[in-house]
């Protein structure tokens, strides 16, 4: 399998994992005026399982390191397949209900309450699972990034002044979200295989042990019995579209807001061009999930999940510069903004500087 040895490559990939996971759900405003949420869900889920299928037997198969997918899941045992298959699960339910919250509360209460949760619960389980980096950095760079999420929430806050809605419903909906989403990164990652490098005697010394040491990380197994990274994002993907028939479905029947829908609708009034357009959301999700997981052998768990939560700021540009969202935002709106981008750039930053100081 092709896999990441690189610090500063898996920090590259990382930030295309923030383009990836701040950028999907420009598919969904593409047809959000013809086609409701849980009908457009299937076909995201559908392509979010057709890229781990082809990065599986592409990628997954190819090249000298780790084992191939096939021989990878064969070798698996069950508890490490169930955590991925359950990672997959939580994280299709929180995505759902952050939707919900999104239309019960608005974007000035779901992101700060729902991903500021979801980015500290994250980097904190899996930094139990896997402690890499300096703590201090990488906790103060999350903190920061925190910050700047509360900037965007103030930002739409001011957007949507006037739109006096109660959200006392959508913050309890957000903060669940938020928690389901913070723990399946940590689900995934308890699945997966350490990297490890053979000393001369032939035994397995972790990765980073085997780099601070000088050894030659050429030569990188996995511990048998557990995931490797396509093997892992590919349960995970198949515990998200599984898990669809049930979330999605009593979300079609029970919505949030709005009148129940209807699975014949699915059929009857989408076209390949709606179709095509939800699979692409999940291939673009999903391709910033696998390189999230690739880039974690290299950066640790902590730092590859901090650093791709970033993308709220990656959807903050699209609605600022591309979809205009503020151009009748009231004075002094742009404040709040700058101060986001500042927030978001020193979190960063911070929580790079963690693997390497």
């Amino acid at each position: 399998m092709v896999i990441i040895q690189s610090y500063p490559l898996a920090v590259a990939l990382c930030f295309v994992t923030m383009l990836c996971w701040g950028s999907w759900a420009n598919t969904r405003k593409l047809v959000s005026g013809q086609w409701p949420f849980q009908l457009f869900y299937w076909d995201y889920a559908t392509g979010v399982l057709l890229f781990s299928l082809l990065a599986a037997f592409t990628l997954g198969s190819a090249g000298t390191g780790g084992r191939p997918f096939l021989a990878d899941l064969a070798q698996a045992g069950g508890a490490p397949l169930f955590w991925a298959f359950l990672g997959g699960v939580v994280f299709n339910l929180s995505h759902i209900l952050f939707v919900g919250a999104l239309d019960l509360a608005g974007m000035a209460v779901a992101y700060p309450v729902a991903v500021g949760i979801a980015l500290a619960v994250g980097v904190v389980s899996t930094y139990i699972v896997a402690p890499v980096g300096n703590a201090v950095l990488l906790f103060a760079g999350v903190a920061v990034v925190v910050l700047a999420i509360v900037m965007d929430a103030v930002a739409y806050k001011k957007l949507a002044a006037g739109n006096h809605k109660t959200p006392t419903k959508g913050i309890v909906v957000s903060v669940i979200s938020g928690v389901l989403m913070g723990f399946f990164y940590f689900f995934v990652a308890a699945s997966m295989a350490a990297m490890k490098v053979p000393d001369a005697a032939g035994a397995l010394i972790p990765y980073d042990a085997a780099r601070m040491a000088g050894m030659d990380p050429a030569a990188i197994v996995f511990e048998a019995g557990k995931l490797g990274p396509y093997s892992a994002v590919f349960l995970f993907s198949l515990g998200i579209f599984l898990s669809n028939f049930l979330w999605n479905t009593l979300f079609m029947v029970k919505p949030f807001t709005g009148s129940p829908v209807s699975g014949r609708d699915y059929f009857a009034k989408g076209n390949p061009k709606i179709h095509l357009t939800g699979i692409l959301g999940g291939v673009v999700w999903n391709m910033g999930m696998l390189l999230s997981i690739l880039a974690s052998g290299a950066a640790g768990f902590p730092i590859s999940y901090g650093l791709g939560q970033g993308a709220t700021l990656v959807a903050a540009i699209w609605g600022v510069f591309i979809w205009r969202e503020f151009r009748t935002a009231p004075v002094g709106t742009n404040r709040f903004l700058t101060m986001m981008f500042a927030c978001y750039i020193i979190g960063l930053a911070l929580i790079i500087l963690a693997k390497i100081l």
